[in-house]
């Protein structure tokens, strides 16, 4: 693997962290890069977060830019590239798995305990957006995760299976669904190729829903474009999409027993997502945080925005 050397991300290098590239496997034999960030001056065993999110984009963006900042407030820290996605390995490219992406986190979490310079006793995990439901699903899995943050939480099943706003719930809706990937997958095979969805729309449509405004927002602008990402540029292999339909995340989140802190901004299109996830857990070590007045992306990289106070707070709560 080839990792880019030099600093490429959509935000500043930060002079209290050291930063350096690494990689780690997952148990499907797959090799996923990941940007660690190590406080400066700190002794002894530290806390470790492992950070993936949001569904399309890459380390190089609001991952890696949580990951970093929480470096700063005394945590070692990796942003890592899912399967299939960024600088990661994986083929084909451009494709998603609810196990093979659960797993990812789950790998993040075996190379964070063997680092000498963590406590493997005290290890968390943020997942945002796509990644915040796959953080869950990690968290139900592995008992080794001692607390979770999602932010602005995504939940890929429910999307891709119900529609945007639950528009599509219904079983013919499904099945046609299911009937046009089908066919899809038919024609890739025949051609050689992966048909793949066209990430954010651009040009933006004058009567593009908010929602597709706010995304176009962040990942075409200056403000969060990065060539890797799939949202930037490129989306996914559209048939990824059978896969969380009929293999749904979160069916074991109500047994969680670890901490949890949802953090969701008030106006974000899909805040009901987060407030169904919140209502399964159970335990008085879970928290459902709504920002007034923010929208989806403003939690992807708006410092001012951004709870990193509550956050620092949380892991050093429940990774002491």
């Amino acid at each position: 693997m080839e990792l880019t050397k030099e600093w490429d991300k959509t935000f500043p290098e930060s002079g209290q962290v050291d930063h350096h590239k690494v990689t780690f496997h997952n148990r499907y034999g797959i090799t996923l890069a990941a940007d660690m960030y190590v406080p400066k001056n700190v002794r002894g065993k530290m806390p470790a977060i492992a950070v993936s999110g949001p569904f399309g984009a890459v380390k190089e963006q609001s991952s890696g830019l949580y990951a970093q900042t929480m470096a700063e407030r005394g945590f070692l820290t990796v942003a890592f590239d899912p399967s299939f996605t960024g600088e990661s390995g994986g083929t084909p490219r451009y494709v998603a798995s609810p196990d093979i992406n659960t797993e990812d986190f789950q790998a993040a979490v075996d190379f964070l305990s063997v680092q000498p310079e963590v406590d493997p006793e005290r290890i968390g995990i943020i997942g945002i957006c796509g990644w915040g439901g796959m953080a869950l699903n990690a968290a139900a899995a592995d008992t080794r995760i001692k607390a979770t943050v999602t932010s602005t939480m995504y939940d890929m099943t429910r999307v891709n299976a119900n529609g945007y706003f639950d528009s599509e719930d219904s079983e013919d809706a499904r099945y046609e669904k299911r009937r046009t990937l089908s066919m899809q997958r038919t024609e890739d095979y025949r051609n050689g190729t992966y048909a793949r969805a066209g990430g954010v729309v651009d040009p933006l449509p004058e009567d593009a829903p908010f929602f597709v405004k706010d995304y176009y927002d962040y990942y075409k602008t200056k403000r969060g474009y990065h060539v890797r990402s799939l949202n930037s540029n490129d989306g996914w292999n559209v048939t990824s999409s059978i896969s969380f339909i009929n293999m749904p995340i979160l069916q074991y989140s109500q047994e969680i027993r670890s901490a949890v802190l949802m953090i969701h901004g008030e106006k974000a299109h899909s805040c009901y997502f987060s407030k169904d996830a919140f209502a399964k857990l159970k335990g008085d070590n879970k928290e459902l945080l709504l920002i007034p007045g923010a929208v989806h992306t403003d939690l992807y990289d708006r410092m001012d925005i951004i709870p990193f106070d509550k956050m620092e707070s949380f892991f050093k709560k429940y990774l002491r």
